[in-house]
């Protein structure tokens, strides 16, 4: 799994088993920071050219078999599937496409193992938003929870409503705050103490809690073209510090954050993403909400969406749906992803 917020590429080493309802262990993980130049790399993938961008595909997909080989030799282990989300560079579900790289093909002739990937294009293709497709874990595996709440480089929810899960894209948290953080020199602010140390701009705050995304009703998503064209034109207008933007941004992110676990009517919501470590954006979440909200262990917070990944494969290999039209408005539900290799 690479996310948006560019940390770095998550490897989960997960057991997945069917008895009566799918039960999850995550045995094993790591997150491989990228260098300075794979991130910029990725950061700037969308303008690259055609024969750019089919180059990275190839090499991507390359590094990512060079690292899960390294993982499987340390670990000592013998996975069945390696299933990757890869990297993406475009999501543009109005147009019709959307585009992960990290091909398949170079994954599995790196690793020899059958690989699971490619999970978004099928559900665009039949009219849906490709995103998110996390839900279905939600509902397979954290059913106790009224709400599961993902705090990556965009915040997303899902919960059950008159018996179909729902879910979409809230409004994005660590593409932001990172990038900001990132004109400091860090490559996030640790605990939100810039942000906390920050001043209110209430202007800012009206003019982003009026953007057009947020008064359409889900089905909807959101990718950085939504971020580089929208977001940051309007959060470059005022002369603010990088302190106070990061302040009232957060408290952004939190009012959204808290009236869509209302608008779902949650009462128990599991949050996790590496905005949880976020101390100040959390400490906000938890004054817009009355719901109970729930912070699980470290594996879970971190590598929870590569996990469902994961499930994801193996519902594919199984034959069985892996993506709810509920949750995307595709026209169908369907088993979505692409194989390499002998499964």
């Amino acid at each position: 799994m690479s996310g948006t917020s560019l940390d770095g590429l998550d490897i989960a080493y997960c057991e997945l088993v069917m008895d009566k309802k799918w039960n999850y262990k995550i045995l094993a993980y790591t997150t491989i920071p990228y260098s300075e130049k794979r991130e910029k790399i990725l950061k700037n993938a969308a303008f690259l050219s055609a024969e750019e961008l089919r180059a990275l595909d190839a090499k991507y997909g390359k590094y990512i078999g060079e690292e899960c080989k390294k993982f499987i030799a340390q670990h000592q282990i013998q996975p069945d599937l390696i299933c990757s989300h890869g990297h993406t560079v475009f999501h543009q579900p109005q147009k019709e496409f959307t585009l992960q790289v990290g091909n398949g093909s170079y994954i599995y002739a790196e690793t020899g193992l059958p690989v699971i990937c490619d999970f978004r294009t099928q559900d665009v293709a039949l009219g849906g938003q490709g995103a998110p497709l996390v839900p279905i874990g939600d509902e397979l595996l954290f059913s106790t929870f009224d709400a599961c709440l993902n705090l990556g480089g965009f915040a997303n929810i899902s919960a059950q409503e008159n018996g179909n899960r729902i879910a979409w894209d809230i409004c994005a948290v660590n593409t932001v705050l990172n990038h900001y953080a990132g004109k400091t020199g860090l490559k996030f602010d640790e605990g939100g103490k810039m942000a906390k140390a920050g001043s209110f701009f209430a202007k800012l705050f009206q003019d982003l809690q009026q953007m057009n995304y947020y008064t359409q009703l889900p089905p909807k998503s959101l990718g950085m073209e939504w971020v580089n064209s929208e977001l940051m034109h309007l959060l470059e207008k005022y002369p603010l510090s990088v302190e106070d933007l990061l302040h009232t941004y957060t408290r952004h992110i939190a009012c959204q954050v808290g009236k869509a676990i209302d608008e779902a009517g949650a009462k128990k919501v599991l949050i996790t993403g590496g905005g949880v470590y976020n101390d100040f954006l959390l400490e906000k979440i938890k004054e817009e909400t009355d719901a109970i909200v729930t912070v699980p262990d470290d594996a879970t917070i971190q590598y929870k969406e590569a996990l469902i990944f994961a499930l994801l494969g193996v519902l594919k290999y199984r034959k069985e749906i892996n993506v709810l039209r509920s949750v995307t408005g595709a026209r169908e539900d369907h088993s979505s992803g692409v194989i390499y290799g002998q499964v």
